[in-house]
């Protein structure tokens, strides 16, 4: 891992995202002359929480240090405000799949999965829910099915099955940007549906880690109290707001170009034998690629690419099939300055075949 490590700070590019990023690289996102703040009070973690606010067009937020104690406090807040303890969402959520079940185990809650894992949640998949929820959870876009959106007119009859029922809408918008840019609105729009909407800050903006979670002045005063409760509310929260803030301004009039250059990675590999390119064509600036190889050729292949230059993936996630490897490729910075001939190359080399074919 130290060698894997040492290979990829040599590397002078990389295939997706920004491309690795040193402490360098993070700091100086925080410029020199930040107002820091005392426990999140004031300073640039309140000038961070009014911009979040206003380009979501929502009435106030608050900045906590990860998406996985927002989405907690939040969905606790709307579980206690209703006195209903049942959280609906996709099978695939982060709070099922990758945090240890924490509504169930801090919060006396429960995760109701709704739909088919392999495919994205629909209104119709609700029917099947007879029981009033505290909350549907929305994610968009659908990492774990490589970046997908429901059709906004399906999205809308979600949150209004969910208002029907006296239920909160939350939005899991950890990659909010990149769903806006996918639907070809501005991300006020989108987070206007919702009741709460959570957004992260080192995904696709390429921060420091930390997020905001916004919404009406009441719920967020109760996350905000949620956030002490859980240990967030930390002395000086100013590094992560500061390197918030000055990447949001920067990167996010980006994103529609980066959902231009993530349907050109999709026609540059769609051809090469042994790739299959989910969702084709992207639907946002991410997208999975299957490849018909095995764990250990992948390794190879990558290790190799890297000690000419060029980052790609440390590794791939395995699936059914053993002989098909998954890995993810956000779209950002890097991506956009990686020459589509040799993104082609690199994707073929990747899956053992011929660029050329």
């Amino acid at each position: 891992m130290d060698d894997l490590d040492a290979l990829r700070r040599s590397c002078d590019r990389a295939l997706t995202g920004h491309g690795p990023q040193t402490a360098g690289d993070l700091l100086g996102t925080i410029p020199a002359d930040t107002a820091v703040d005392r426990y999140g009070d004031g300073g640039v973690v309140a000038e961070l929480e009014r911009e979040v606010a206003d380009v979501l067009g929502l009435p106030t937020a608050v900045y906590l240090p990860s998406g996985v104690m927002a989405q907690q406090a939040a969905l606790r807040v709307h579980g206690d405000r209703r006195g209903r303890r049942t959280v609906v969402y996709h099978p695939q959520s982060h709070l099922d799949v990758h945090e240890g079940h924490p509504l169930e185990r801090l919060h006396g809650m429960v995760g109701r999965p709704a739909g088919d894992r392999h495919r994205l949640l629909l209104r119709a998949d609700l029917d099947v829910v007879a029981e009033h929820p505290a909350a549907l959870l929305v994610e968009l876009p659908q990492r774990d099915l490589g970046g997908q959106l429901p059709p906004w007119e399906d999205l809308v009859a979600q949150v209004t099955w969910a208002r029907e029922r006296g239920a909160a809408a939350h939005l899991d918008g950890a990659r909010l940007w990149e769903a806006a840019a996918g639907y070809g609105r501005p991300p006020a729009e989108v987070a206007a549906l919702f009741d709460t909407t959570y957004v992260s800050f080192y995904k696709g903006i390429g921060a420091l880690a930390g997020c905001c979670l916004a919404g009406p002045a009441d719920v967020v005063a109760e996350v905000r109290e949620w956030r002490r409760r859980l240990g967030g509310t930390l002395f000086g929260m100013w590094p992560g707001a500061a390197s918030a803030l000055s990447c949001l301004r920067r990167r996010l009039p980006l994103f529609p170009g980066y959902l231009v250059r993530a349907r050109e990675v999709a026609d540059a590999v769609r051809d090469l034998p042994g790739v299959t390119v989910v969702p084709d064509p992207p639907q946002t600036p991410m997208l999975h690629l299957l490849l018909r190889t095995g764990a250990d050729e992948f390794a190879a292949a990558a290790r190799s690419l890297a000690e000419g230059g060029l980052w790609t993936w440390e590794r791939s996630t395995a699936t059914a099939d053993p002989g098909v490897q998954r890995v993810e490729l956000p779209v950002g910075d890097a991506t956009t300055a990686l020459p589509l001939a040799e993104v082609r190359a690199a994707v073929a080399a990747l899956a053992g075949s011929d660029p050329a074919a």
